[in-house]
């Protein structure tokens, strides 16, 4: 059973936002963002959005290694950091807090920036530009364990074609074989398969591997 089904239930509320309900263990959220103002203004949708979390925030990587001993649900990262910047951040991140999913939140949106922190492993990209319904909507979707790479961004800004390794993956991906299996077969860490992968998605403009491969096979590009 996923996070959501196991410790959330769907209430309404006041803002109009969709609201949830804690029914065991608090959601637990850490936001990376050295402005302050950026910060409050995160906190309040993550507040409306994920009733009761409990959102702890860090100015920069150091203060987390500082003071963060709890592993969170879900880390929300910015890229421009004093000292460790965000990408950087990620790949320690992602080593310290096996399963714990890194979203980058920042107001960078060039093609390549979304690459590299996807290829590095992070669950989904946003703007801060989002709507604070897109920003919550998409923290479900990853909380879920769905690629939720952002249309506005990833998508709107996809490739043309399929390069020959995103067309290997893809292959293998209809096949039904996980991240880590496809990463054997092709001699790629899982890492970067999740990058492909997603890459694939943002092509096909789906969320789930299951509507990649439907639509692969519409288009005729796999048999």
């Amino acid at each position: 059973m996923d996070w959501l089904s196991a410790n959330v239930l769907p209430a309404l509320h006041p803002s109009g936002l969709i609201a949830r309900m804690p029914t065991t263990s608090p959601l637990h959220i850490l936001l990376i963002d050295d402005h302050a103002m950026l910060r409050s203004g995160l906190r309040m949708v993550l507040e409306r959005g994920f009733i009761g979390a409990r959102i702890e925030e860090a100015e920069s990587l150091a203060g987390v290694a500082r003071d963060q001993a709890a592993q969170p649900d879900l880390v929300l990262l910015d890229i421009e950091l004093p000292g460790l910047n965000g990408l950087d951040g990620l790949t320690v991140l992602k080593a310290r807090w096996l399963g714990t999913p890194v979203v980058m939140l920042s107001s960078h949106v060039e093609p390549d920036t979304v690459r590299q922190a996807l290829e590095r492993g992070a669950a989904a990209y946003l703007t801060k530009a989002e709507p604070a319904d897109k920003i919550i909507s998409t923290l479900e979707r990853v909380l879920r364990g769905e690629l939720a790479v952002t249309p506005q961004t990833t998508m709107g800004n996809a490739a043309p074609y399929l390069t020959a390794r995103q067309c290997e993956v893809l292959a293998l991906l209809t096949e039904g074989l996980s991240n880590k299996l496809i990463g054997r077969r092709l001699d790629l860490s899982e890492n970067t398969v999740r990058g492909h992968v997603q890459a694939v998605l943002a092509h096909l403009q789906v969320v789930s591997r299951s509507e990649a491969s439907y639509a692969a096979r519409q288009r005729g590009l796999v048999r």
